[in-house]
């Protein structure tokens, strides 16, 4: 892990910073439950919850490198809503409670707000015109447009880097430290969005990821974080990056932090 001085202390930057989406929702499964039920209080199905167990095997094996590491500790961040809880609490299963340095519930990372009941024929005409004006900027009644999203989300991250710039989140340094975001489709494009600095344009194309889905960003040799560390082309041309998105993403799984400060002058200039 790289530290970088800033005055007479040092940040220690997480090792990974991976994404999570809940599993498989009753609302997944049946549209029809949202006009019922509040979207906070949705529920995972038990394919869902079989789904997230085997997303936490998966994350541990991330972290331990299969077993051959111990020095590394994860912090989990989750949305309040019903089915990131339990998504959390499935994938807790696979850590134990020295590795897990604590949870934060955090309200900033919620799913995109669609209004409070949503009528299936009336949100399948509202989703329509979304996709005729543009899923960014689409305001729904009552409700959220991902622009909305991207500026709490925002938020959270300004908060993320206080968290990490103050120490708040490891016990020894010695340890990788590792965070885990468990949340919802939309929070997870607009968090990368906001990461990578990608355009409105670019998250247009951009994939919801799968129910309990796992997108790892990892910190490289020279001190960026990177999707092309874990992750294969083949993978990030599925979740909609271009060819260009996905070279700068290999560009940072090398380059240093000075080379995206000299990189972002150019774009400038």
């Amino acid at each position: 892990m790289r530290n970088l001085e800033q005055g007479s202390t040092k940040t220690l930057f997480p090792k990974r910073i991976i994404l999570v989406r809940h599993g498989e929702s009753q609302g997944n499964l049946d549209g029809a439950a949202y006009a019922t039920t509040p979207d906070y209080k949705i529920k995972l199905t038990q394919h869902g919850l079989d789904q997230c167990k085997l997303a936490g095997q998966k994350i541990h094996h991330i972290f331990s490198d299969n077993g051959k590491k111990n020095n590394w500790k994860v912090f989990f961040y989750v949305s309040p809503y019903e089915r990131t809880r339990s998504t959390l609490r499935e994938i807790g299963r696979s850590f134990k409670k020295k590795e897990m340095i604590g949870v934060r519930e955090e309200v900033r990372i919620r799913e995109q707000d669609f209004g409070n009941f949503q009528v299936a024929e009336r949100m399948k005409v509202i989703k329509e015109t979304r996709e005729r004006f543009g899923r960014f900027f689409y305001r729904f009644p009552e409700g959220e447009s991902a622009a909305d999203v991207f500026d709490r989300v925002s938020s959270f991250l300004e908060s993320l880097w206080r968290d990490i710039d103050m120490h708040r989140l490891r016990n020894d340094p010695a340890d990788d430290l590792n965070l885990v975001i468990v949340s919802h489709g939309l929070a997870s494009r607009v968090f990368l969005m906001k990461w990578f600095k990608w355009t409105v344009e670019q998250f247009e194309y951009l994939n919801n990821p799968g129910n309990a889905e796992v997108r790892v960003m990892q910190l490289g040799p020279g001190g960026e974080y990177s999707l092309a560390i874990h992750h294969t082309e083949e993978e990030m041309l599925e979740w909609g990056l271009s060819p260009d998105m996905i070279s700068d993403q290999k560009w940072r799984a090398q380059a240093h932090r000075e080379d995206s400060d000299d990189k972002a002058d150019k774009v400038l200039t």
